[in-house]
């Protein structure tokens, strides 16, 4: 059994159709032989994940995901993923995208770190990049909705 849980720090953002990017997780997951465990994915404010980006990685920069690995061995995924809904939002504007999709390429790039995929070189970027395309792509047809209230 797997638990994937989603958590708000802003009573004005929501996710619906939460079975949907579950399965999503499942299926990334099954392609890359691994096997959730848990996952919580906490949604938050810039402020709250530059508090979290300071206090645990000795990081002073806005990010829009911090990633905390607690799997104890190499077949399941257990973890935090913390992401940062302004992030998502400056991103998706940045790069002439959907709120809705630049949120679930940030689900989908926290599940990678969870993996075990790092982006620190342009190499392993690059790499991300290309897993993040490809499980957007094949899941594209996935139909899950996100409520954003301003």
């Amino acid at each position: 059994m797997f638990v994937t849980n989603f958590f708000s720090e802003n009573k004005n953002f929501k996710i619906s159709n939460k079975k949907e990017i579950r399965a999503l997780l499942k299926k990334i997951c099954k392609k890359e032989n691994k096997k959730i465990s848990f996952i919580n994915c906490v949604f938050c404010s810039d402020n709250r994940l530059l508090e979290i980006n300071k206090k645990y990685l000795n990081h002073s920069s806005l990010t829009d995901v911090v990633t905390f690995n607690f799997t104890t061995n190499n077949k399941t995924i257990e973890g935090d993923i913390y992401i940062s809904i302004d992030r998502v939002k400056e991103n998706a504007k940045k790069y002439k995208e959907t709120f809705k999709k630049e949120l679930l390429r940030i689900i989908i790039h926290g599940l990678l770190h969870l993996i075990g995929f790092l982006d620190k070189t342009k190499e392993e970027k690059n790499t991300m990049t290309l897993k993040e395309n490809e499980y957007l792509s094949l899941y594209s047809k996935l139909t899950f909705h996100v409520e954003h209230k301003q």
